[in-house]
C-alpha cells in the first residue's frame, strides 16, 4: 500500500507598494488603478451610461459655474487622501478657487469641496461606505453626490456641524438636484440624457441572435 502525497498550495503573499512606486506605475499603465495603504487596486472600465452621466454633470456644472471661481474636473484627475494613504479618481470633482496639488503634481489634487460618483453594480456598496469614509478625511470636503447608472436614483450628502451629514434622495425624472455648496440646480432629465437603462440591465451573458 502506497501513501499518496497531498500538496496544498500556499496563498500568494500580498505585494505592498509605496506611494512613489504606485505613481511611477500609473504613469505607464494602460488602465487606471486606485492605491490604498500599500495595495494597488485595478479600476474597472466605465460603461457608456457611466460616461454619459459623468459628462452630463461636468458640462452642467461648467456652464452653471462659468465666470465664478470654481474648477470642475472629470475622471482623469487623481485625488490623494493622506490620512488614509489613498489615491483614487473621482468621476467628477469641484474645487473652489485654485486646486491644491500634492507634491506639485499637476495630476493630483487634495482640496475638492464636491465629489460626484456614478454608481455601477460592482462599485455602489464601496462608493457608499469605505470610499465615502475616506473622502470625509479631507478638510475641504462638503458634499457627496451618488448617481445610479442603472435607474433614475440620486443620493445627496451635505456636511453639517459636528461631523454630521444630511441625506436626500431623488428618483423622479421631472425633479432637480440642487447642490448645497453652490446652489446650482441640475434636472435629472439633463443628468440622465442619452442614458440607456435597458442596455445597462441586460444580462452580461446574453447571446447574440
Amino acid at each position: 500500500m502506497t501513501a499518496s502525497l497531498q500538496v496544498t498550495e500556499q496563498p500568494t503573499a500580498q505585494r505592498y507598494f509605496t506611494p512613489e512606486e504606485y505613481l511611477a506605475l500609473e504613469e505607464t499603465a494602460e488602465s487606471k488603478s486606485e492605491y490604498c495603504d500599500g495595495v494597488i487596486i485595478p479600476m474597472t472600465g466605465a460603461s457608456t451610461n457611466h460616461n454619459h452621466i459623468s459628462l452630463n454633470m461636468s458640462i452642467a456644472l461648467r456652464l452653471a459655474l462659468k465666470g465664478l471661481d470654481y474648477n470642475v474636473f472629470m475622471g482623469d484627475v487623481r485625488l490623494w487622501m493622506p490620512k488614509k494613504q489613498f489615491y483614487t479618481y473621482p468621476d467628477v470633482m469641484v474645487i473652489l478657487g485654485k486646486p491644491e496639488y500634492y507634491n506639485n503634481r499637476k495630476d493630483t489634487v487634495i482640496n475638492p469641496q464636491v465629489i460626484i460618483e456614478v454608481l455601477s453594480k460592482s462599485t455602489k456598496s464601496y462608493d457608499r461606505s469605505d470610499k465615502f469614509q475616506f473622502y470625509q478625511t479631507l478638510p475641504t470636503f462638503q458634499e457627496y453626490i451618488l448617481i445610479d447608472q442603472s435607474r433614475i436614483y440620486v443620493e445627496q450628502y451635505c456636511k453639517l456641524a459636528n461631523k454630521r451629514w444630511s441625506y436626500s434622495q431623488y428618483d423622479e425624472e421631472d425633479t432637480a438636484l440642487v447642490f448645497d455648496f453652490f446652489k446650482v440646480e441640475v434636472s435629472l432629465a439633463d443628468m440622465y440624457e442619452k442614458v440607456d437603462f435597458e442596455a445597462e440591465n441586460e444580462p452580461e451573458d446574453s447571446a447574440e441572435e
